[in-house]
C-alpha cells in the first residue's frame, strides 16, 4: 500500500526518536520513498547517518542547504512529499506549526506543504502534554486537517506513568497507510 509514496519524516527532539529509525526501516521494506528532515535537538538523541543508512537517502538538517543545489530546500521537500509524519512532535514543533513560527528547516517545510497529508505522532511528559497551550496548539493543528496518532499512556523516560508516550512505530505505520489509502482513493476520483 505505501510502494512509490514519498514520506518525509520529520524528526524533532525527544528520547523517542530512536523510535523513529525503526519506522523509517518499516517504511522503506513497505516500499515507500523516505526522506528525513532532523531538528537540530533530534540530533542530540540520533545521528542522521542511522536514517541515511536506513532510508538510503540524504538527511537534511538545515534551512541553509547545499550551494551546490540550487533547489530551495524547504519547498523541493514540500513539493517532493505525499505525506510528511513528524515524529516525535514535541511540544515545540506542534506549537510552531500551530502559529506558523518558521524558523528551522522542519517547521518552514511544514507551512509550505498543504498538498499532502501531514501526521504527528505527539511525545512528551504528561505535564507538557495536558498543558492548556499544547492542547489549544494540537486543536488547532487538528482543526486545520493535521492527522494525530498518540500519544499513549505508560513509563515515560522521566520514570513518570501518564500519557505522553509516542505511538508505537508499528501504530504509525497504520495511520500512514490510512492516509495512502485516502490519497490513493481521493487520485482515483
Amino acid at each position: 500500500m505505501l510502494k512509490d509514496l514519498n514520506i518525509l519524516l520529520g524528526v524533532t527532539g525527544g528520547i523517542a526518536a530512536y523510535k523513529v529509525v525503526d519506522l523509517a526501516g518499516k517504511l522503506v521494506a513497505a516500499g515507500a520513498d523516505v526522506r528525513t528532515i532532523m531538528t537540530r535537538s533530534a540530533r542530540r538523541f540520533v545521528g542522521p547517518t542511522s536514517f541515511e543508512t536506513i532510508t538510503a537517502a540524504p538527511v537534511y538538517t538545515s534551512l541553509w542547504h547545499n550551494p551546490q543545489d540550487h533547489k530551495i530546500a524547504h519547498i523541493a521537500l514540500a513539493d517532493w512529499a505525499n505525506v510528511i509524519v513528524v515524529a516525535p512532535a514535541s511540544a515545540d514543533t506542534i506549537g510552531k506549526m500551530a502559529n506558523g513560527i518558521c524558523d528551522d528547516l522542519l517547521s518552514t517545510t511544514l507551512c509550505t506543504c498543504w498538498s499532502c497529508r501531514i501526521l504527528f505522532a505527539p511525545a512528551m511528559n504528561t505535564r507538557m502534554w495536558e498543558n492548556p497551550a499544547v492542547q489549544r496548539n494540537v486543536a488547532t493543528l487538528r482543526e486545520m486537517g493535521v492527522q494525530m496518532v498518540g500519544p499513549t499512556a505508560g513509563r515515560l523516560a522521566c520514570g513518570d506513568e501518564g500519557l505522553g508516550r509516542m505511538a508505537e512505530p508499528q501504530e504509525i505505520l497504520a495511520a500512514i497507510e490510512t492516509l495512502s489509502s485516502e490519497i490513493t482513493r481521493r487520485q482515483g476520483q
